[in-house]
C-alpha cells in the first residue's frame, strides 16, 4: 500500500471517554487531570468532589448521569476531554458528543459480564467512524492474563483489539507495563510518573512475540512493513508510530492500552498516545464532510443549563474562530449572539476572549440554540450533523406538581430539561389530563424527577400513565330516545330512533340516516350526530366507544319546541339506554414489540413473554449485530409499561425493544374487571 501519513497532529483535540457502566470513566479522568495538574489530586468517585460528576443526583448514586467536559493542557497541546455516562439508560448523551469528538478513549475490564454494554459502545463508534482506542483498566485487579482478555473482548469489537502494552507481574501482581511499540518498560508507582527501566530478562521473549504480533497486524494495511518483516528487518521506530496513528485515523484498528485509573497507573502513555496518534480538526472536518475554510462553523454538542449563568452551549469549533458578542446562525434558522466564552472544567468556567478550530469551548446565552445544531457566523444557516434519531423510549410516568401552582413553572423546567437531554420526551395528553414523560428507563426518569426538586424546587408526584382502553359492542340494538321539557314560553323537544351497530375492529364510526318524509328536518340531523358522538366519548365501561355504526332511522319534531339543543339531548339519551344492552365489551390497545437481545438471553425473553399475556412471533440473529437476536411478538400494552426492568435485569442491563401499535383486542375475564375497578375507584377519587 505504500507510504502511510503519520507523525503527529497540531492544534486542540476533543476526545470522548467512553464505555460500560462502572468501567472508570470517571476515575480516569480524574487521573488524567491530577496527572496533568489540572487539579491538585485525584478524588475517587465515592467521595463526591470528582470534577465531572459534579451534579447532585450524580453524587447521589454515584455514577455518571450527564456528559461532562475538562479542557487540559499536555505537553503544550490542549485536549478536551468529555467523560460520557457509561449506563445504557444515559448513553444517549454521547450520540452528539461522539460526532464532533476527534477519537474517543473506551474504558473496559475483564469481565464478560460487560461484553454485550462494551458492544454497544463499540458499534455505535464503528456505525459512526469515531477512531478509537481501548483503555484496559483495572488490570491490577484481573485474575486472567492480558491476551486471554483480548480474546474474551474482541467480540465486541469489528476491528483487531490492537495490544500496544503488556503488564509486567511480579509475584502474580502487575507492577508495570512494556510498551512495544518504544521497547520500553514503565514500572509504575501509585499516582506519580512511572520509572522507565530496561525490559526485565524473564519478561523480553513475551515482549517479543507479543510486538511481532502487533506488527503482523500493522503489516496487514503496510506493503513496506510486510517486506521487512518477510526479510526479518527491524522496522524503524518512527515507521512503526506512523503505521500505528494511521490505522488509528484510518479506522482499521483499536489499540489496546492498559493500566489501573484508580492507582494513576498507565496515564501518561495513554496521554501520549492520544497526542500523537488521534486524529486532528482537520480529520474530524473530513469524516463530518465539512470544508475547512470559510467563516466560524461550530457544532452543538451539548445543552447545560446552569443555576447562576444561565444556558450554556458546548460546542466543536469546526473552522474560522467565534469572538465573545459575535452574532451567529443556528441550523434551524434562529438568530443568536453569543454572550461568553468558557472553557469547562466540569462545573466551573473559565473566560475566554474567542475560540478557534479544534478548540471546544461553552458559548453563553444562545437562547434558541439546540443540542446538534450547527452554527455559523454568517448570514446563511447551515445544515445540522445528523446523529441519529434519539432511542425508543421503553419507559414512561406521569408527573403531576404537588402544589398547582407550580404547573406553569412545571412546564417550563421541563422544557429545559428535553433542552438538556433530548431523548428525553414530554407528552401532554388532554383527554386524562396526564403530563406524561418518556426515557430509556427507571433510573432515567427517577434522575430526571431529582432534576425537578434539585435544579427547579419542583415537588412532583409520579405514577403510572393510562392505558388508552376502549370499548365496542358485540351485537346490535335499536333504540327511541325522547327529550321533552316544558318550563314556560318555548319548550325543548327532540325524537330519535337510533339504530347502533358494531363494525370491525379498526372501523372507526361511521354516521348514517335513512329519514323520510321529514320526521326529523335536515337541519337537525348534524345535531342528532353531535349528540352520538358526544355520548362516545364515555361509554357503559367507562371509556371511549369505537367500531361502532349508527343510523338515524325515525323521530318526531315540534314546529316551536324543536331545537338543536334537544335533538342533541335526544341522541345522547338514546345511545345511554341502547348501549348497555348491546353488549359492550372493552378493548386494549395491542403492540408489535421487536427485542434486541443477547442470543444467550433469548431463552429468558421468549419464556417472560407469555407470562405478560404476549405472543411471540418468532426470532432470529439482529443483522449486523454477532451474538445478538431479535424477538417479535404481540404484547398488550398494559403489559409494557415496566417490561424493560425486567428485559434489563436479565440481560446484563442491555436489552431494548421497540413497540408500534397494531390492533386493539377485546380484554375479558379477571383482566378486564380489574381496570374496569380501577376505572371505577379513580371517577371516586376524581
Amino acid at each position: 500500500m505504500g507510504e502511510r501519513a503519520g507523525g503527529r497532529r497540531s492544534g486542540p483535540k476533543c476526545i470522548a471517554i467512553v464505555g460500560p457502566f462502572a468501567s472508570g470513566k470517571t476515575t480516569l479522568l480524574e487521573a488524567i487531570l491530577a496527572r496533568t495538574g489540572a487539579i491538585p489530586r485525584q478524588n475517587p468517585v465515592s467521595s463526591g468532589n470528582t470534577v465531572s460528576d459534579y451534579s447532585a443526583e450524580a453524587r447521589a448514586h454515584q455514577m455518571s448521569v450527564e456528559a461532562s467536559a475538562a479542557t487540559i493542557d499536555f505537553m503544550g497541546d490542549r485536549i478536551t476531554f468529555i467523560d460520557c455516562p457509561g449506563s445504557i439508560e444515559f448513553a444517549q448523551e454521547a450520540d452528539a458528543i461522539l460526532e464532533g469528538c476527534d477519537a474517543a478513549v473506551v474504558v473496559a475490564e475483564a469481565d464478560e459480564k460487560k461484553i454485550p454494554a462494551l458492544q454497544l459502545i463499540m458499534k455505535r463508534l464503528e456505525d459512526l467512524s469515531v477512531p478509537h482506542m481501548l483503555f484496559l483498566n483495572k488490570i491490577d485487579t484481573a485474575d486472567s492474563g492480558v491476551r486471554d482478555t483480548l480474546k474474551l473482548l474482541q467480540p465486541a469489537s469489528r476491528m483487531p483489539l490492537l495490544l500496544r502494552q503488556i503488564p509486567i507481574r511480579q509475584n502474580g501482581i502487575v507492577v508495570g507495563s512494556i510498551d512495544l511499540a518504544l521497547e520500553r518498560a514503565y514500572i509504575w508507582r501509585e499516582h506519580a510518573e512511572s520509572e522507565v527501566a530496561e525490559i526485565p530478562g524473564d519478561e523480553k521473549a513475551r515482549e517479543v512475540e507479543a510486538r511481532f504480533s502487533m506488527l503482523e497486524t500493522l503489516a496487514d494495511h503496510d506493503d513496506t512493513l510486510m517486506e521487512q518483516l518477510l526479510d526479518e528487518i527491524e522496522p524503524p521506530t518512527g515507521e512503526v508510530f506512523d503505521d500505528l496513528a494511521a490505522d488509528l485515523r484510518e479506522g482499521n484498528v483499536t489499540p489496546v492500552f492498559i493500566g489501573s485509573a484508580e492507582k494513576g497507573n498507565g496515564i501518561l502513555r495513554l496521554l501520549k498516545a492520544i497526542r500523537h496518534d488521534a486524529p486532528d480538526i482537520e480529520d474530524t472536518r473530513a469524516r463530518l464532510g465539512v470544508a475547512g475554510t470559510g467563516s466560524a462553523l461550530a457544532h452543538v454538542m451539548k445543552t447545560v443549563h446552569t443555576p447562576h449563568g444561565g444556558k450554556l452551549s458546548i460546542v466543536r469549533v469546526l473552522t474560522g474562530r467565534i469572538g465573545d458578542a459575535e452574532d451567529i446562525v443556528s441550523s434551524s434558522g434562529s438568530e443568536d449572539r453569543v454572550s461568553g466564552i468558557y472553557a469547562m472544567m466540569g462545573k466551573d468556567q473559565t473566560k475566554l476572549s474567542g475560540a478557534a478550530a479544534g478548540d471546544t469551548v461553552a458559548l453563553g446565552k444562545l437562547d434558541h440554540v439546540r443540542t446538534g445544531e450547527m452554527l455559523t457566523a454568517g448570514k446563511q444557516p447551515t445544515r445540522s450533523i445528523h446523529f441519529g434519531e434519539a432511542p425508543y423510549p421503553v419507559y414512561s410516568i406521569s408527573l403531576r406538581p404537588r402544589e398547582r401552582k407550580d404547573e406553569v413553572k412545571l412546564s417550563t423546567a421541563l422544557q429545559k430539561l428535553v433542552e438538556e437531554d433530548p431523548s428525553l420526551s414530554v407528552e401532554h395528553r388532554p383527554d386524562t389530563g396526564e403530563t406524561v414523560i418518556k426515557g430509556h428507563g427507571e433510573m432515567h426518569l427517577r434522575v430526571t424527577r431529582e432534576r425537578l426538586e434539585n435544579k427547579y424546587q419542583i415537588t412532583v408526584d409520579s405514577g403510572t400513565p393510562s392505558v388508552p382502553y376502549r370499548e365496542t359492542i358485540r351485537k346490535p340494538v335499536s333504540q327511541r330516545g325522547r327529550h321533552k321539557k316544558q318550563s314556560g314560553g318555548h319548550g325543548q323537544f327532540g325524537d330519535v330512533v337510533l339504530e347502533i351497530k358494531p363494525l370491525a375492529r379498526g372501523a372507526g364510526f361511521e354516521f348514517t340516516d335513512t329519514i323520510t318524509g321529514g320526521v326529523v328536518p335536515k337541519q337537525y340531523i348534524p345535531s342528532v350526530e353531535h349528540g352520538v358522538r358526544d355520548y362516545l366519548a364515555h361509554g357503559p365501561l367507562g371509556f371511549p366507544v369505537v367500531d361502532i355504526a349508527v343510523n338515524l332511522s325515525d323521530g318526531s319534531f315540534h314546529s316551536v319546541d324543536s331545537s338543536d339543543m334537544a335533538f342533541q339531548m335526544a341522541a345522547k339519551l338514546a345511545m345511554r339506554e341502547a348501549m348497555p344492552n348491546a353488549s359492550p365489551v372493552l378493548l386494549e390497545p395491542v403492540m408489535k414489540v421487536e427485542i434486541a437481545t443477547p442470543s444467550d438471553a433469548t431463552a429468558k425473553i421468549t419464556a417472560m413473554i407469555p407470562q405478560r399475556r404476549g405472543q411471540i412471533l418468532g426470532y432470529d440473529a439482529r443483522p449486523g449485530w454477532e451474538g445478538w437476536d431479535t424477538v417479535v411478538a404481540m404484547m398488550p400494552l398494559a403489559e409494557i409499561g415496566d417490561m424493560i426492568v425486567e428485559l434489563r435485569s436479565v440481560t446484563a442491563g442491555v436489552a431494548s425493544y421497540t413497540a408500534t401499535f397494531d390492533h386493539m383486542a377485546e380484554l375479558t375475564g379477571r383482566s378486564a374487571d380489574l381496570v374496569l375497578e380501577a376505572a371505577k375507584a379513580g371517577e371516586k377519587a376524581a
